[in-house]
């Protein structure tokens, strides 16, 4: 594979190749844009010249695009084995090119199907580099896109597979593999003596059990730091006594997507050993509907004592994860928590389909989810947490009610769970576009993108040691 800047000025010297290449050159068919791709035919063998747009343009972003149509390119021609040349790109670091390569071509070396006459996609098996000093670690990238592969196959996977016992199995597995994991699961026993009451309505007219799920990875035992990420993991949601119209319900095996990125990043960190306590808690439960749907304009008592009053049914993850939070809040002793959540259509609204937001008051880990967030290219944009709007979610016989409308209606869903983490630093992404997006581009290849794996893997990388 050899990389061109747009205009033809190349960007890393082909040398004896030159010549096979120089007929595609003059007929102008390939001008080396972000992402083109020309495939030759030679006694050497096949070449892909492979466009990185105008040279004062790239970016880490931009390659991981560029060389995610590569890869696409190669499975195209049943490809198992690729050997790039190393391009030289003034501005930026090798390591910083190397990932972006990396990074580009794994990400989009995934598939899923449940097709029986789809011809299986040929994935590439085998990565090489010419021209590349000895640099950053291939193993670690392949471990943090290993991740991303874990948080896709259960986003994508049907939602009567990926039931909250699967969820929990699939956390208690991580023990097995990892000795500096540990994991605790409440069944609905122990749900029901803890008193969370939001999680169990929730769950109220499913036929299958909810379950709380915690995975804690302890790097760093030295340390007092401890993080817990919280994700929200409704495997299926009609939107219960609310029902869902049929095409919105249609994504909805996509609603434990903060469940599965959670625990994939805990999985993650114990891969790459981290130095960095870390603990994932995943509240999981089916939202459907029955004749023990819990009902409009009743009240229910959380985990933290707090009563609220249910004017939409279909407003049920922030339930869970305020059961959730303020579980981890008062027994886990976290030092900081980020909770994430496919929770607010307002937040696709606002942002589109490639931008999460994130709602906190603490500027150093909003500071450092920036950071990481520009170094990943999973965008994010800060949120106001306006408190004049918390007037909204006052209720006549509750302490709360869980929903005020649809103005600023993932600004009020936060505002909801900010009353659950009590005075720990606290961070709400609301990924409801990115996490699950209509049609798969760039190096996603399929709905289930795996986003907010790999930010907050950065994030904790940044905390380790």
């Amino acid at each position: 594979m050899l990389p061109f800047w747009e205009g033809l000025a190349e960007a890393a010297d082909p040398g004896r190749l030159k010549e096979l290449i120089a007929d595609v050159l003059k007929s102008g068919d390939f001008t080396g844009k972000t992402g083109e791709g020309a495939l030759c035919y030679s006694p050497e063998g096949r070449l892909l010249l492979l466009g990185l747009g105008k040279p004062e343009k790239a970016t880490v972003e931009s390659l991981r695009r560029s060389y995610a149509n590569a890869a696409r390119v190669g499975q195209g021609k049943k490809v198992k084995s690729l050997q790039l040349l190393f391009p030289k790109i003034k501005g930026l670091q090798k390591d910083d090119v190397f990932r972006g390569i990396c990074e580009g071509i794994l990400l989009s070396n995934y598939t899923f199907t449940y097709a029986k006459d789809t011809p299986p996609v040929v994935l590439l098996e085998e990565l090489s580099f010419v021209g590349l000093e000895k640099t950053a670690s291939l193993e670690e990238v392949e471990k943090i896109v290993g991740g991303v592969h874990f948080v896709r196959e259960l986003v994508n996977g049907n939602a009567d597979d990926k039931t909250p016992k699967m969820l929990a199995e699939t956390a208690k597995n991580l023990e097995s593999l990892y000795p500096k994991i540990k994991t605790t699961i409440f069944d609905k026993k122990k749900l029901e003596q803890e008193k969370m009451g939001l999680i169990l309505a929730v769950n109220r007219a499913s036929s299958l059990d909810p379950f709380l799920i915690q995975v804690a990875y302890k790097g760093n035992p030295k340390s007092k730091e401890h993080i817990v990420l919280v994700g929200k993991g409704i495997t299926y949601d009609t939107g219960g006594l609310s029902l869902k119209p049929t095409d919105n319900m249609l994504t909805m095996k996509s609603d434990m997507s903060g469940a599965a990125t959670v625990l994939g990043a805990v999985q993650t960190a114990a891969a790459l050993g981290l130095k960095v306590n870390v603990t994932a808690v995943a509240p999981v439960a089916e939202n459907c509907i029955g004749s023990k749907s819990y009902k409009l304009g009743d009240v229910y008592r959380s985990y933290s004592g707090k009563t609220v009053e249910v004017n939409n049914t279909d407003a049920e993850g922030r339930l869970v994860l305020a059961d959730a939070l303020s579980f981890a809040a008062q027994n886990l002793k976290p030092t900081c928590m980020i909770d994430i959540a496919s929770l607010t259509g307002s937040i696709v609204v606002a942002l589109g389909d490639d931008i999460a937001g994130f709602f906190t008051q603490d500027e150093a880990i909003s500071k450092d989810l920036m950071e990481s967030s520009e170094k990943t290219g999973e965008n994010l944009w800060r949120m106001p947490l306006c408190s004049d709007y918390k007037e909204s979610l006052k209720s006549e016989i509750a302490d709360l009610i869980n929903t005020s409308g649809r103005d600023a209606g993932s600004v009020k869903a936060a505002l909801f769970l900010q009353e659950f983490v009590g005075t720990v630093p606290w961070v709400h992404i609301d990924f409801a576009g990115p996490c699950y997006v209509p049609k798969p581009k760039y190096y996603n290849t399929t709905h289930a993108t795996g986003y907010g794996l790999r930010l907050l893997v950065d994030f904790l990388s940044r905390r380790s040691g």
